[in-house]
């Protein structure tokens, strides 16, 4: 917060703990973001789940970052849940946010190798660093009304992207091992 407030940018807390359900809290969450009159609402560690009426009124305009490549490890503990799944691949995927958690369309994802010797820190960081780059460049294509879904598909100019943004080969060795 103190950063925000550095950079000039305006700091709101609505406490959950205030309201008698969920319901009640994501009315209010409305309507402090509809006062701004946001475009597109952005999503990062809102570690929550949201009310049928939030997520559905702001319909393909609420975005979120998963540290997985969906619809591998939605949820919590990804990166311990990817090492123990044996997965050769990691990495993050940014979507649109629906009633099923981490299921809306995927919008873009980048991969990471599991290697050896990572823990799920050292994987976290690499993993980090990919969300980084690619939340950003979503949100730009979001702003530049590039982005359209078609039959829970997500579109870039028009245009399909191959298997939410990863190459076949990179979901066939995302499977563990078999012998």
């Amino acid at each position: 917060m103190a950063r925000a407030r550095t950079a000039g940018i305006p700091v709101h807390v609505i406490d959950h703990r205030d309201y008698p359900s969920r319901e009640e809290f994501d009315h209010a969450l409305m309507q402090q973001i509809d006062a701004y009159q946001p475009r597109l609402v952005t999503l990062a560690g809102f570690m929550r789940i949201l009310s049928d009426a939030f997520i559905g009124h702001y319909h393909e305009r609420l975005m979120n970052i998963h540290p997985s490549l969906l619809p591998a490890f939605p949820g919590l503990n990804t990166h311990a849940r990817a090492l123990a799944g044996g997965a050769k691949f990691h990495g993050a995927s940014v979507h649109f946010v629906t009633h099923e958690v981490d299921g809306g369309p995927v919008i873009i994802q980048a991969s990471v190798p599991v290697l050896p010797d990572d823990t799920p820190e050292i994987l976290a960081e690499r993993v980090l660093a990919e969300e980084h780059r690619i939340y950003p460049l979503a949100i730009e294509w979001f702003l530049n009304n590039r982005l359209s879904v078609d039959q829970g598909r997500v579109l870039l100019d028009g245009q399909r992207r191959p298997e939410q943004g990863l190459i076949e080969e990179d979901i066939s060795l995302n499977k563990p091992e078999t012998r």
